[in-house]
């Protein structure tokens, strides 16, 4: 069980754009050890996060979505991640593909487009906020190995304008790997996530 006393406080509300998020708040969080910080379930998410992927693809392509998932070209190959480095700090252009289907007549492929996003300094860590859209995660990086980093954040819906602590309610919340797939390209793969598919990416490019 994740202790009681690692409160990690995601606050919205950019200042002078109300709209957007702005920078999580560290209320209290007493190590950097993500997994100390996660959740039973995100945890085990991210450890099982490899056939999360596999399973997802395979069923996007029984589906008839194998050309689209070729032309990702390595944003859908699971063993892509590049050395990690840091993404900058700044403006990103973003976009999330979904892929394999929980059910309930959900596609098992869709590609939104490309929408903004923030990388910017937290105390020693890195925030990772979605600027737009009706679902919006909010978070921090953590380090990991010299391969990735992991993202834990909550999901910020419709016009809310503060974000749900992480930890108190497993629906929000959000787990996540952060690799390096490009000279100036990183993407964030979300296995098993609480709606709709069986894996999400989100591509990261810096905004020049």
């Amino acid at each position: 069980m994740r202790s009681p006393t690692l409160a990690l406080l995601l606050a919205l509300g950019l200042a002078g754009c109300s709209a957007v998020p702005g920078r999580p708040q560290i209320e209290t969080l007493e190590t950097r050890a993500w997994r100390q910080v996660a959740t039973d379930a995100d945890r085990k998410r991210i450890a099982d996060w490899r056939g999360h992927f596999v399973s997802a693809l395979d069923e996007a392509r029984r589906d008839g979505n194998g050309s689209r998932l070729d032309a990702l070209g390595d944003l859908a190959v699971p063993d892509a991640a590049l050395p990690f480095s840091v993404p900058p700090t700044g403006e990103y252009k973003c976009r999330i593909i979904k892929v394999g289907s929980q059910g309930n007549g959900t596609l098992t492929y869709v590609d939104y487009p490309y929408f903004r996003c923030r990388m910017a300094p937290a105390q020693d860590l890195i925030q990772f906020a979605k600027l737009t859209g009706s679902q919006r995660p909010v978070g921090l990086v953590f380090e990991d190995s010299a391969m990735r980093r992991i993202f834990l954040g909550t999901l910020v819906l419709g016009d809310e304008e503060r974000a749900m602590r992480y930890g108190a309610d497993p629906d929000r919340d959000i787990a996540a790997i952060l690799e390096r797939i490009g000279e100036k390209r990183w993407r964030m793969i979300v296995p098993a996530p609480r709606y709709e598919s069986r894996l999400d990416i989100i591509d990261l490019v810096p905004v020049d």
